[in-house]
């Protein structure tokens, strides 16, 4: 396996400085394609080091290059940076600053330890070949995400392989997951809206029910995966939001209703927004209404490549970077998929759960990160990058 001591001896040195930058990042958080501050920072420090950093996509995503000065394979490395609009609980010294604005995923810890990566590989390439191509991504959160944009301008032209991580408060801190082949749901987001005609509520007969139809809609949307997808498929459907607020008295004219769609194989993807069209179309015809649906497919199915994931774990494992573990097939969707249906890819989750026995669960309030797993991110992506780069993986 690669010697990888210089590099994990630096990065432990550098612990603090990943924590504080982390914690500067999560006082001064900003939603996805508004990051223009945070994208600021993150130059500002690759260019005091004298790092050249170069824009990509239509969002604030840039790169920052690393040449060995040797022959070799080509490896990108990315993380996210952008935060959710979600009002921070709890007193943290350093909670966030910007009302209504929190890094609840931890996309702060993936650019701290990402960019003191950054440094330390640059540091210390005459001990590898090849290049490595930092990529710090914006907009992870909001379709159509940020990566699409980056990807569309070259961001892994000339890319042999890309390695990414995500923090997870469901895991212990000291381990670092991993699955093979499919491995994070794709997505789907439909708006669906309804219109009838109003009246009064004592002459229904005169009217034409916009909630009628759309609490219909609701529920035989429950037999769609019931009852069409495979049994051995993963899948699911949810209305999250049924816009139908007026008076009691009051027969609704129009209703709203926003949806989400998650599942673990493209083609189940197709049968589901067909029989989501087909339903829509029965609603016109039995209740005659006007049905208008927006439906936007977008982060696709995220795919880890067993030739670049098995080497990436077996050599974390065998430096002892952390209790590496096969986590199995993760619910949450995730934009890094885009960069991995693009190039062979590994993604690798690393445990950042609270020791105090509480569910601080992502996109909450409450979310938390046990600072501690941002070393180990460091060091179990610097120990894959280098194993990959120094020949092991072909």
């Amino acid at each position: 396996m690669t010697n990888t001591s210089t590099l994990m001896s630096r990065l432990t040195a550098a612990e603090p400085e990943i924590i504080a930058i982390r914690e500067h990042l999560h006082a001064h958080p900003e939603v996805s394609f508004q990051e223009h501050d945070t994208a600021a920072y993150i130059k500002q420090w690759y260019q005091q080091l004298h790092m050249t950093t170069r824009d990509f996509g239509d969002g604030y995503g840039f790169v920052v290059d690393i040449d060995s000065g040797k022959p070799g394979k080509h490896l990108a490395l990315r993380a996210d940076f952008d935060a959710l609009a979600v009002q921070e609980g709890g007193d943290l010294p350093f909670k966030s600053q910007n009302p209504g604005v929190m890094h609840a995923c931890g996309h702060d810890g993936h650019t701290a330890y990402l960019m003191v990566l950054a440094r330390e590989l640059y540091a210390t390439r005459s001990e590898w070949s090849g290049t490595v191509r930092i990529i710090h991504q914006p907009a992870e959160e909001v379709s159509p995400g940020g990566a699409k944009s980056m990807l569309a301008d070259g961001v892994l032209d000339g890319i042999d392989a890309v390695i990414g991580a995500h923090v997870m408060s469901n895991m212990p801190v000291g381990t670092v997951g991993y699955h093979l082949h499919e491995t994070q749901t794709g997505r789907a987001n439909f708006t669906l809206t309804i219109t009838g005609h109003g009246g009064h509520a004592s002459m229904p007969h005169l009217a034409n029910d916009a909630i009628v139809a759309g609490s219909y809609f609701v529920t035989a949307l429950q037999t769609v995966v019931s009852r069409r997808i495979d049994p051995f498929d993963t899948a699911s459907v949810t209305i999250g939001s049924f816009d139908g607020a007026g008076s009691f008295n009051a027969i609704k004219q129009a209703v709203t209703l926003k949806g989400d769609v998650r599942v673990m194989k493209e083609s189940t993807r197709k049968t589901i927004r067909e029989q989501i069209t087909t339903l829509v179309h029965g609603l016109e015809t039995m209740f005659g209404v006007k049905a208008e649906l927006n439906y936007d497919d977008n982060y696709p199915v995220l795919v880890n490549d067993p030739a670049i994931m098995t080497p990436a774990a077996e050599s974390i494992a065998a430096a002892g970077v952390a209790k590496v573990f096969d986590c199995g097939p993760q619910d949450p969707s995730e934009d890094f998929a885009y960069f991995a249906q693009a190039k062979p890819a590994a993604f690798l989750y690393i445990g950042c759960a609270a020791d105090d026995g509480q569910s601080h669960p992502h996109h909450s309030p409450d979310f938390f990160m046990d600072e501690r797993a941002l070393l180990i991110a460091a060091k179990a992506v610097g120990t894959a990058a280098l194993n990959y780069l120094n020949g092991e993986t072909k």
